[in-house]
């Protein structure tokens, strides 16, 4: 065979190879394209209220270790910067223990549904060496305690509700939200109801003028301080006081009976308010008479439309999951389970998300 045919041969052997190794080349990244586009990471940002925080965050940690690419992140701002986030568009969602209002909606061009995704008691933790149980608070001692009327913690409005607990001659210190706060409006809508004096005084809101007291950030700053000061009171979430293993509270509720906070006691006050068409409902002094006094829902805040439909899918079926097997962890931590009428409410306005 002559030289120069042989030469063609193997160049043509070799453009051959060398286009095969190409072809291959580009099946397998079009192959690896397609699978990452398939699980590419997506990132959920949400901000709000410290009350649901524990809750949230073990949801979406659960949630990320079965779809490891979706990640669900929450900051526990307040609930006040958290539906001021929401409001901007600066997060995918909000989350506030006090439903949003007519007017702070309009504000909201994306539109809002709101959704309770659970609940949970208020309680007052305390920080008395000796009196580590079995304090019971009046609802017009509780009212004075904060209106800055009661200052001694033997004095004999709070001895004459608690014989037989030591209750030391020392000064009262008062611990409250120092920022815009869900759970703060919860606490003085109850102030509010039970005393027309801190009513005409103070009133209540998210953020109020308080008469007494330090202020501390979250729920975890306002546990912290209890924790730290001697004879300090102070209101936060359960989960806070069960974590820190603080004293709390028995609270005389509307019955006149004095109810600890439990998971039981919380949901006989959640079943005395059925949620409305809006989801919204404020549970201001249960009348049931085991009833705990002092509960409420807590709302996420989505919106109606997203510009992303990656992002308004995942969130749904986020939620979704949240609202069933998340459920489960709900009473692990100290908060109470939906009930079975409003987890069908809230499922379904999750459906009311669109992109």
């Amino acid at each position: 065979m002559p030289i120069q045919l042989r030469s063609m041969r193997r160049s043509l052997s070799r453009r051959a190879f060398f286009i095969s190794l190409m072809l291959l080349s580009f099946v397998a990244t079009s192959c690896m394209g397609s699978s990452n586009a398939k699980d590419a990471t997506i990132t959920i940002i949400g901000a709000g209220g410290t009350f649901p925080a524990p809750l949230y965050q073990r949801w979406f940690s659960e949630y990320n270790k079965q779809k490891p690419n979706i990640q669900v992140s929450y900051q526990a701002v307040g609930s006040g910067a958290g539906v001021e986030q929401f409001t901007t568009g600066t997060v995918d969602f909000g989350a506030s223990d006090t439903a949003m209002k007519d007017e702070e909606i309009k504000k909201v061009k994306q539109g809002v549904i709101l959704l309770p995704m659970t609940a949970g008691s208020i309680v007052l933790a305390y920080n008395l060496p000796n009196a580590k149980s079995g304090l019971q608070l009046s609802r017009q001692a509780l009212a004075d305690i904060f209106l800055g009327k009661l200052k001694n913690w033997n004095d004999p409005a709070i001895a004459k509700l608690n014989p037989g607990v030591n209750l030391p001659d020392s000064p009262i210190t008062v611990i409250h939200r120092s920022e815009g706060s869900g759970t703060t409006d919860v606490f003085t809508k109850f102030l509010s109801k039970i005393s027309p004096e801190w009513k005409e005084k103070v009133g209540e809101g998210k953020a109020v003028s308080w008469v007494v007291g330090l202020g501390g950030k979250g729920n975890d700053g306002v546990a912290a301080q209890i924790q730290q000061i001697e004879g300090a009171i102070g209101y936060v979430e359960y989960i806070y006081a069960k974590q820190t293993k603080m004293p709390t509270a028995k609270l005389e509720n509307k019955a006149g009976k004095y109810i600890e906070s439990t998971t039981e006691s919380a949901t006989k006050a959640l079943n005395t308010a059925k949620l409305p068409e809006n989801l919204r409902v404020f549970i201001t002094d249960p009348d049931e008479e085991e009833a705990y006094p002092l509960v409420t829902y807590t709302w996420m805040l989505a919106y109606k439309k997203y510009d992303d439909a990656n992002k308004a899918n995942t969130l749904k079926e986020v939620l979704n999951w949240a609202l069933t097997d998340g459920q489960k962890y709900s009473e692990e931590l100290g908060y109470v389970p939906l009930p079975p009428e409003a987890l069908e409410k809230v499922k379904n306005a999750i459906n009311q998300i669109q992109a």
